[in-house]
Order: structure tokens, then sequence, then C-alpha cells
């Protein structure tokens, strides 16, 4: 049956590609888009210079230019088969597992399953079909939920009880307590990172310091809402190591330049860069950002990812308290989502941000935005109540959901490993460790024969590295232009979620293109 429906699903996916546009472009080619402009100019109300122009700022590269022309080749394989030297396209270019063939766990949709359609719970048959733990869940859930509706809209922050539920999840993973109120339910993280950024920015005067490399996310969110983005860059050569002299320099540079730097975005572990901050290092950022009075947001949606065994994650809240601040001391939002760790539901759209240290004044107005969009969507509640409270020891699911949680984080972290080793096997080209997260930021070092290619075609040199991969391959990466990365330098970002069995003939790939390209190009 399962067999049945993971070749389903990916029937699907393909078809998906067909009817789906990317939600930003990002073109190799401006001319292209200035024809583009000029004819929609004419014959439109609704222009690319008529609209609003932090859209046009506002760029997506994990989606970008590279990912439509995949969607071109998926789509050119389905009509004709042994058109392209490749069989299939690997999309390595964003942390999407399911997509890549993980399979959920078992708990978790049964869980959803059974309040989605309560009736079931109603069933003699049901007792056998699911898990009795799963059984016990649902109906705690469905009585928190008002109606026992999960079609029905909820408090704009989420369900009250399912907040109780991750404050628990918070505290146990803390050692400090937490609020429920603290707490607002959203679809993913990336909505709460969008409030966060209505909230702090007021005009381009108003910046942002974003690690780079970075997460489009934030660039783009802060494009949006017409901020400034302050880059502080992470120390290639120390495992992209966040250096506290980088960030007292760029803030100091920022504020002679009128910028009122407002908050400081810390990722960890890193996307798309993989490393995992040490304790010592999250103290000296605390500090730093209670010295200078800005708002912490910790994009922790990784947390559950660390293949290392010298390295844990710790939150900064609890870095925080552990130092003896309190709600008085620092402002933190840390970000959570039930789209990466283990678990992989990026379809769920499922998420929460902990907001602590802000005045009742000003959280009432953070209330108010999310009350805008009503509130996130309910199965994405759920499943962010049940990351934050799985089965436990004793409980009738524990065993298969341990099994299941360890037999996807040990596939991970070899599959890390194996293309690191890769990656650093080519001529050329060096790769940090990727001590947690889902990714590989390796680095290349083209031949000017390369970099002048990639200038007669307006391409950046990775961005012209990562077409050429995908025409010979069909293995999409993430140029590194496209998250930020040191004047001089070209980098690409690679997902290590294809599934296991595949990345042997990935490395074999890469490694056949990499010998070519570097022939072709050679100084």
């Amino acid at each position: 049956m399962r067999r049945f429906a993971t070749e389903r699903a990916k029937r699907l996916l393909v078809g998906s590609f067909r009817s789906s546009p990317p939600m930003f472009s990002v073109p190799l080619c401006s001319s292209a888009s200035a024809a583009a402009a000029a004819m929609d100019s004419a014959a439109s109300p609704v222009a690319l210079d008529t609209i609003n122009q932090k859209v046009l700022k506002c760029e997506y590269a994990v989606r970008g230019e590279i990912v439509t022309h995949a969607q071109r080749l998926q789509q050119e394989l389905q009509s004709k088969p042994g058109s392209h030297p490749f069989e299939e396209i690997l999309y390595c270019n964003i942390g999407n597992p399911q997509s890549l063939g993980q399979q959920p766990i078992t708990f978790f949709r049964e869980v959803l399953a059974l309040c989605d359609h309560p009736p079931l719970l109603d069933k003699s048959e049901t007792h056998a079909l699911f898990s009795a733990d799963a059984i016990a869940r649902a109906w705690q859930i469905l009585d928190a939920i008002p109606g026992g509706a999960t079609g029905a809209y909820s408090h704009s922050q989420g369900i009250k009880g399912l907040r109780d539920t991750i404050a628990d999840g918070i505290a146990a993973r803390d050692g400090f307590p937490a609020n429920p109120d603290d707490i607002f339910l959203t679809d993913g993280a990336s909505p709460g990172v969008h409030m966060m950024m209505q909230l702090l920015i007021r005009s381009e005067k108003d910046g942002i310091l974003c690690p780079i490399p970075q997460y489009p996310l934030y660039s783009a969110s802060i494009a949006l809402h017409g901020g400034s983005l302050v880059p502080y860059y992470l120390n290639e050569s120390t495992g992209w190591g966040l250096e506290i002299s980088e960030l007292q320099k760029q803030l100091e540079d920022a504020r002679s330049k009128g910028i009122t730097v407002r908050s400081l975005v810390v990722i960890n572990p890193g996307n798309p860069t993989g490393q995992v901050l040490a304790e010592e290092n999250q103290k000296e950022i605390v500090e730093f950002c209670k010295n200078e009075r800005l708002v912490l947001l910790a994009d922790e949606v990784y947390q559950e990812n660390i293949y290392v065994d010298d390295k844990k994650f710790n939150s900064f809240k609890k870095i925080a308290r552990s130092m003896g601040y309190g709600d008085e001391d620092l402002p933190l939002v840390s970000f959570q989502s039930v789209s990466k760790g283990y678990y992989g539901e990026c379809g769920k759209r499922g998420g929460y941000m902990e907001v602590t240290g802000f005045s009742a004044e000003v959280r009432e107005q953070i209330y108010k935005v999310a009350s805008v969009n009503l509130c996130s969507n309910i199965s994405g509640q759920i499943l962010a109540s049940l990351v934050m409270n799985p089965p436990k020891v004793g409980d009738e699911s524990y065993e298969s959901f341990d099994a299941e949680k360890t037999g996807i984080l040990s596939s991970l972290a070899r599959r890390a490993k194996a293309l690191e080793d890769a990656f650093n096997g080519l001529e050329e080209v060096t790769c940090n460790k990727a001590e947690g997260a889902m990714y590989l930021f390796p680095r290349l070092h083209l031949p000017k024969k390369a970099i002048e290619a990639a200038k007669a075609v307006k391409a950046a040199p990775d961005a012209f590295y990562a077409r050429r991969l995908l025409d010979a391959t069909g293995i999409v990466v993430v140029p590194g232009s496209g998250f930020g990365q040191v004047p001089g330098t070209w980098h690409v970002r690679c997902t290590i979620l294809p599934h296991e069995d595949k990345i042997p003939a990935i490395i074999s790939r890469l490694k056949a293109f990499h010998e070519a390209f570097m022939e072709e190009f050679r100084d």
C-alpha cells in the first residue's frame, strides 16, 4: 500500500510542475525583462513600471530561473522521453523532503486523519487500524477545538489547547517555563518572519542585520516591506563562523549611514551553510543584542537536524534564560516549523513563533496583524503541537515513531557526509562540513574562462555553472549568488534530501560533469 502511495505521489508531483508557476523568477538576462516590461506597459494598465517597485526588488532564488528551466525540462522528458542525456530531474534546490520520497511520520498522520474525520473515532474497526495513543491524542485535540471542527476558523494566535501543548514542549526542551500567550501559530515560519518585518520596518532607514549567505526569505521580506538589509558575513574559513567583531563592524557602518538597525537575524542551524552555533557563541550574540538594544530574530526551524556528535542545538531562549536574562532584558522571537526536522511536512504549512520581551501594547499590535489573516490552517496547528509533543516512552506508538525518526535522521547524516566528501573530491571545489540543516554550500573556484563565458551571457558565474549542470545531468542546485556571498566568491546550494539510493548516481553525474566543465574552461 505504501509503495503504491509513493509511486502515485511521484506521478502527481510530475503533473504539478506542469501547472504551477514559480513564485518568483530571477532572470539571467535583464534585456528580456525590459522588453517584456515595454510590451506589458503598452497592453495593460498594470505593468512592471506601474506595480509596487518593492515587489520588483524582491527575489527568491530557491524557486528562480534555474528551477523554471528545470520544470521545462521535466515537461520535455514527459512528452519526449530520451530527449535529454538524463531520465529524470533531481530537485536538489529546496528543502522539500517528502517530494523526494521521505515518508511522513505515521503517528502524526494517524492523528491528523482522525481529527479531520471524527466519525472514524466511533467505529470499532478504527482500533484495529490506528494506535491507541493516536486515538487518545485525536480525542484530546478535538476536545480543545471549539465544536471539534478542523474546518472552522480558530483564535488568531492559534487554538489555545494546542498552544498549551507547544508551551509545555518548549519548557521541556529548554528547562525554562514558556507562556502559551507568547505563542503565535503560523502557516510555516515564513508568515511569522513577515509579521515581524511589518512590525519593525518603518522605512528604508530601518535596517535588519542578516547573515550572508542567508535564506532569501529574509532579503525578500525586507525588500517587500521597504527596509534595508544590513549584511554581516559568516566566515567560511572557520566553518561559517559568526563573529561578534563582524556584527559590530556592520552595525557601526550602517549607523554611520543613518540607518537605524532594529534587529539581528540568526539562522541556527544555518541555511544554506549548515553550521551549528556553539553555546559560547550564542551567549556572545545574546549579549550583543542586549547591549545594542536589538530584537533577536532566531530562525530555529532546523533544530532537529544535527548530524555531528560534538554539536547540539540550544535555543536562544534557553541561552538567554541561562544567562539570567528575562523579558525585560531582550526582545526575542523564535521561529519553528513543521516543514523541516525529521517530519518534513512542508505542504501542511504549520509553524509558530514564540514572542518574548515585548510590551503588552506592542503585543496587541502583533495580535492585530495576526488577526488580519484570521488564523493559520488547523492541520498545521495540530502538526505543530504533535512535533512539540511526540510519542513518549511507554506509549503504544513510541517504538515505531522512534524507529522512523532515527531512520530519517541517520540517513540524512549519511547523505550529508557522502555529498560533502564528493564535493571536496572535485577539482577546485571546497565544502565545509554539514553539521546540521539540510544543505551543503560548496565553494567553486572557477577558471577565468568560465567567468568570462558567464559574463558573455549576462549570468553570474555560479548561475552559469548551475545551468550547465542542469542541462548536462538533470541535477537542480541553487546559485550561491541567490543567497549572498563574499564578492568574488562563487557557490551553489545543494540539498542532502534525494533518496539515499540515488546519492551514488548523483555523485557520479556530478563528478563527470565537473571534470568536463573544468576541462572545457581550463585557463
